[in-house]
């Protein structure tokens, strides 16, 4: 299967090629077939080539020569590891579900059959992006995955705020992606090559990183860069949550198992050059450890179903980078293995809620809706308790790994963890019981609409709970059951954890009693008594003020980046524009119109003047000689 592995990217590719040249010529129905079927190919693909591979094998498949110029020669080739391999499964496993909801989702849609064609090119530059054997496919599909993101969190085009939400997401990204370019560069400038095969860029920066140490370092940071543009980190992180302006099923797919994963698998894929710049992996984890915690505290009071999950989103990256910067890398996959699962599950429920809801996403006007989507509150409550890290579920078994690393390297940053994962307890379930328990806030006509969604939205539903429960079992901890990591081996990352049985054993005991603590206070506060938040500000203190208004961050960035920028190019449009730049075009045409109004009086048919110019020229030119 290995050798047809080149198929993986290639069926999403004519998937979206089919689906483009069809356009609205095609029915719903074949365009739902085209689009998941492609994707549902290329998951059992992946599947085959999975069941192929072991811990330490690596193959290159190579497609053609690209790239030959100079010192720089690049094939489009593809590795296949056992890295590569899971975040196979993940893209067009989760994918694939989230195709399949997305023809119930969308099925009234107008543009039922344009939004297939954008996911199948967003899952095919993904599949790119995470194939690549060099930086530079890699970075093709990393560029690709952007511009895909801002056709789909614009999808409706018509609404203004959308399109500002997908300008706001593709021009941050810009800015990591700089620093992901200037990276790479840095990276040839310095070694003299980018690709990940044997002899490559990594056996190179190894020999080399001793006389190298800065570069190394500049290296690791420009890359974070790129990482925290894609991976929505501080300080890039505001355009995420924004990006809940597209369809539902867009929101799952880039925050869940796709988009947002892309600086995890850099980094990962990236480890034996951090391996070398340890100043680099301190950024990585005190920046991953401050994103889990400021994102944790806006979701605490964000009123928006799909915002909460959004933070939420921030924040569990967070918590994957704080996994690489303690060198816990395969903690960080296996928290992105299970983060995919349940986050698309709470993300793809949020969607079945908004659809019983007519469209509403105020949870302040839901409640009680438990018994009248049992479906849909089933699994979202297990997505629920799966991120919160409830034990036996799958977040519980990764974020403890996190923790547990995490501990090891530093008990300043174990705590800060702690404390991130009990407000992503709370919030989770202060979410679940403003939405499902209770009485029913909203208006009479939403509550008569309320329905269960189709079997095409709850299916997928079902399919993810089961791997919101199960995932977790490919990491069970060492020192629960002994050498039944598999995750560990299947990887091959030789990262070693020093703490003593009874330590783990406290620590996982510490992080539990601490989540179901936050748990219990959700408990009392939204179930017991029924507190639903308020429609203002008016009853927050300056405190509550300052997080339900997100720090102001998007402000602060509008009045010192925006606003002055704003200036500066109206400067430059005023001043240089039309003074300077048209000033001297328009003035060139002016002179060049005076001229000939002057000069034009020198043919004025008169024979006389004529004879008379050409003596006095003879004269001048005789006299010119002679001088």
């Amino acid at each position: 299967m290995i050798q047809y592995s080149w198929l993986i990217p290639l069926l999403p590719l004519f998937g979206f090629i089919l689906l483009g040249l069809g356009g609205k010529k095609l029915s719903k129905g074949l365009a739902g077939i085209i689009g998941c079927g492609s994707v549902l190919a290329a998951f059992a693909l992946s599947v085959g080539v999975f069941m192929q591979l072991h811990e330490g094998d690596k193959h290159i498949v190579k497609m053609f020569d690209w790239i030959v110029a100079g010192d720089l020669h690049l094939d489009l080739s593809f590795i296949i590891d056992p890295l590569t391999s899971i975040f196979l499964l993940i893209i067009t496993g989760v994918g694939f579900l989230i195709h399949v909801y997305s023809t119930g989702y969308m099925k009234e849609d107008e543009g039922f059959n344009r939004f297939f064609t954008y996911l199948n090119l967003f899952v095919f530059f993904m599949l790119l992006l995470v194939m690549g054997s060099n930086y530079v496919v890699m970075f093709v599909g990393w560029e690709g995955v952007g511009l895909c993101s801002y056709l789909l969190i614009g999808f409706w085009f018509k609404n203004t705020e959308y399109n500002k939400a997908a300008n706001k997401a593709f021009i941050m990204n810009r800015i990591g992606d700089l620093g992901f370019l200037l990276g790479i560069i840095l990276l040839f400038v310095t070694f003299g090559s980018l690709s990940f095969e044997d002899g490559g860029i990594f056996d190179k920066a190894s020999s080399l990183a001793r006389d190298n140490k800065g570069v190394m370092e500049a290296v690791g940071i420009l890359l974070f860069i790129g990482a925290c543009g894609k991976s929505a980190q501080i300080p890039l992180f505001t355009w995420l949550p924004d990006a809940m302006a597209g369809p539902t099923p867009v929101s799952a797919l880039i925050h869940a198992a796709t988009m947002v994963t892309a600086g995890i698998y850099m980094i990962a894929r990236s480890q034996v050059l951090y391996s070398f710049a340890p100043m680099a992996l301190e950024i990585v984890a005190v920046i991953g450890l401050l994103t889990a915690l400021f994102a944790a505290t806006i979701g605490l009071l964000q009123n928006d179903i799909k915002k909460v999950l959004a933070y939420s989103t921030v924040s569990q990256l967070g918590f994957m980078f704080l996994a690489l910067g303690v060198g816990a890398t395969t903690g960080a996959v296996f928290h992105v293995t299970t983060h995919a699962f349940f986050k698309a599950l709470l993300f793809l429920g949020a969607g079945s809620v908004i659809h019983a809801m007519s469209g509403e996403q105020d949870i302040r006007r839901m409640g009680g809706l438990a018994k009248k989507i049992p479906i849909t509150h089933i699994t979202f409550l297990i997505g629920t308790m799966a991120i919160a890290g409830i034990p036996f579920l799958s977040g519980f078994f990764s974020k403890d790994e996190i923790l547990a690393y995490t501990y090891e390297r530093s008990q300043v940053y174990w705590i800060a963890g702690v404390l991130g994962s009990m407000l992503t307890a709370f919030y989770m379930f202060r979410l679940y019981f403003l939405t499902f328990r209770g009485k029913f806030r909203g208006t009479h006509e939403q509550e008569h609409h309320l329905h269960e969604s189709p079997a095409s939205m709850t299916i997928p539903l079902v399919i993810l709970a089961i791997l919101a429960v199960g995932a977790g079992y490919i990491g069970i901890p060492g020192f629960v059951l002994h050498d039944s990591h598999w995750l560990h081996h299947y990887l091959g990352y030789r990262e070693i954890i020093t703490l003593s049985h009874e330590k783990e054993w406290i620590i996982m005991g510490i992080a539990i009693v601490a989540g179901l603590s936050a748990i219990a206070l959700a408990w009392t506060v939204f179930g017991k008594n029924k507190t639903v938040p308020a429609d203002d500000e008016k009853g927050f203190n300056s405190v509550q003020k300052l997080v339900y208004n997100k720090y102001y961050v998007d402000e602060i960035y509008d009045k010192l980046i925006r606003k002055p920028l704003d200036f500066i190019s109206d400067i430059g449009y005023r001043v240089v524009e039309l003074q300077i730049v048209d000033g001297v075009v328009n003035g060139i045409g002016t002179g060049v119109k005076w001229i000939g109004s002057v000069a034009r009086y020198v043919q004025s048919g008169s024979v006389g003047f004529y004879v008379l110019a050409m003596v006095l020229s003879v004269i001048v030119i005789a006299m010119v000689k002679l001088w």
